[in-house]
């Protein structure tokens, strides 16, 4: 009897793979707690199955034992969100360390896609975001869903269509993301309306995470250039003492973290269509803020 894969090379191939799955996972999901606890029975499965015969193709059952976990966990941390107070956002996720993160990378799970992603239904998220995200082809993802190729290209159209048309594919320079941040960030800081205004598009859309534990911008998102920027100078007028203002990527993005006394208190991305604002993601509550330092 073939004594299967040994428990060093089953842990081995598992951390090859862990970043992978983190990403996929937290695109589903949009919660770390959620995803790790996700990626806790798929090591609990692989490792299990690898006392038996060896598995061919490890990349493929790990990612197949991990997108059905997402998907069976998806129910739950929909019925949270149901509670949730105020507008939700995923849980920003630095993308410039080493681990599991750096699989949370570029266009692929910026808050605005995310966002968007909220609205589909788990069938078609899972196969958007396992093929336009992850590269995976229809064939590779009707074994993983236990479904056709033919039902996975129909549910791929559909997700690919509602996506476009909610948030439609502009490629913005890094360089200029974080230029515009920086700029928005010192309009923001030094009370200056008039060129904060100049920066927004007529329809931005702020949308403040706090989670009724830090202070947000309402229950709902907040529209227009004038009411957003007069709300921004002066929360940071009321609250700005003792906070400093530093930059680095998150989700993807270049993104302005709020630190006081060496925590970080909040998270501001921009979403852009070439150089104006079209929306703004601030999130404040402190659960989802442990992993940004």
């Amino acid at each position: 009897m073939d004594p299967g894969t040994e428990p060093d090379t089953a842990t081995a191939v598992f951390t090859d793979h862990r970043e992978l799955l983190f990403g996929i996972v937290y695109a589903m999901l949009g919660t770390v707690a959620d995803t790790e606890d996700v990626l806790q029975e798929t090591w609990l499965s692989w490792e299990a199955r690898s006392h038996g015969a060896p598995i061919e193709h490890p990349r493929a059952y790990l990612a197949r034992v991990a997108i059905n976990a997402a998907l069976a966990r998806q129910d739950a941390v929909r019925r949270r969100r149901e509670t949730y107070i105020g507008p939700w956002l995923p849980e920003p996720v630095p993308t410039e360390s080493d681990g599991a993160d750096r699989a949370v990378h570029a266009e692929s799970v910026s808050l605005a896609l995310m966002v968007v992603l909220e609205s589909l239904t788990p069938a078609e998220r899972a196969v958007f975001v396992l093929a336009d995200v992850f590269g995976y082809g229809h064939n590779e993802i009707a074994a993983m869903l236990g479904r056709t190729p033919a039902a996975v290209r129909q549910t791929a159209h559909r997700a690919r269509g509602h996506v476009q048309a909610r948030r439609p594919k502009y490629r913005v320079d890094p360089a200029v993301h974080r230029r515009v941040t920086e700029r928005f960030m010192a309009a923001v800081s030094g009370g200056d309306l008039d060129s904060l205004i100049a920066l927004m598009a007529p329809d931005v859309v702020l949308t403040c995470d706090g989670g009724g534990l830090a202070p947000a911008a309402g229950p709902r998102p907040m529209h227009g250039p004038e009411r957003i920027a007069e709300f921004l100078t002066g929360r940071f007028h009321l609250r700005g003492e003792g906070l400093s203002v530093g930059f680095q990527p998150v989700n993807g993005s270049p993104s302005a973290l709020m630190v006081r006394d060496g925590a970080v208190v909040g998270v501001l991305m921009l979403d852009l269509q070439g150089e104006a604002v079209t929306g703004v993601y601030a999130v404040t509550n402190p659960e989802k803020l442990t992993r940004l330092h």
